[in-house]
């Protein structure tokens, strides 16, 4: 059994596991929480009414958050010629080819994200087997494979994330930091539920999003109401 620090047993005291609380509720839990040393990452957890070994019925999509995700992408961009050149100007952290592909697949993982232009997928591909199993594979449908490397590469830094159901069916998110307002937490939440409500496959029936939580790194999870969900497109 993993051992909890003091701290954590403390605030799961306050935590009623059986109630599902509003977003408000949860918020409030987590900036009422003692802080600790260093500035906590706020994540959601969302467990999706899709079967997730059935292709056609993916989740996977993209949306910059209006308030960022309070740390610093490191961005790597496959790319040659104007392409790499517009992506260094953007503030791409690397930049390169073929040397990078091969880095990669002998174990290099220092960067959080990549793009890459359509004409370097086939070269990438041979990284595939490093890339896909960490959910860091470039894709169209991520708008992370594009010939317009600076606008995505802008986008990234100012917050933009990618989302991707597991093989479990649950997305795991990053809504921001411990230190982030109240208000300013609910607006990256909404525009987060937005996305993944506008990427529902055709194909799923009943209920989409069957369960969510909310937790920092260092505390533990909060159930969500994911009835109020219904009601986030309309703000």
């Amino acid at each position: 059994m993993k051992k909890r620090s003091k701290r954590y047993k403390e605030i799961n005291q306050k935590i009623d596991a059986d109630k599902l609380y509003s977003l408000d509720e949860a918020i409030g839990i987590i900036k009422e929480t003692p802080k600790v040393k260093f500035n906590e990452t706020v994540n959601l957890a969302i467990k999706l009414g899709i079967d997730a070994s059935n292709q056609n019925m993916q989740v996977r999509g993209a949306v910059t958050l209006p308030k960022g995700i309070g740390k610093k992408i490191r961005i790597l961009a496959i790319a040659e010629s104007k392409e790499a050149s517009d992506a260094k100007k953007e503030g791409a952290d690397f930049v390169g080819g073929d040397e990078l592909i091969e880095k990669i697949q002998k174990g290099w993982m220092d960067f959080d994200s990549v793009v890459t232009t359509p004409d370097m997928m086939k070269k990438l591909a041979k990284a595939g087997k490093v890339l896909g199993p960490r959910g860091l594979m470039p894709s169209p449908k991520t708008g992370t494979v594009s010939n317009d490397l600076g606008k995505i590469i802008k986008e990234m830094k100012l917050g933009r994330v990618e989302f991707r159901n597991d093989k479990f069916g649950n997305l795991h998110l990053v809504i921001g930091k411990s230190s982030f307002s109240a208000s300013d937490l609910m607006e990256n939440i909404a525009a987060l539920i937005k996305a993944i409500l506008k990427e529902k496959p055709h194909s799923s029936k009943g209920s989409y999003i069957n369960k969510a939580y909310i937790s920092t790194s260092m505390g533990p999870s909060i159930r969500i109401d994911t009835k109020q969900f219904a009601d986030i497109p309309k703000l």
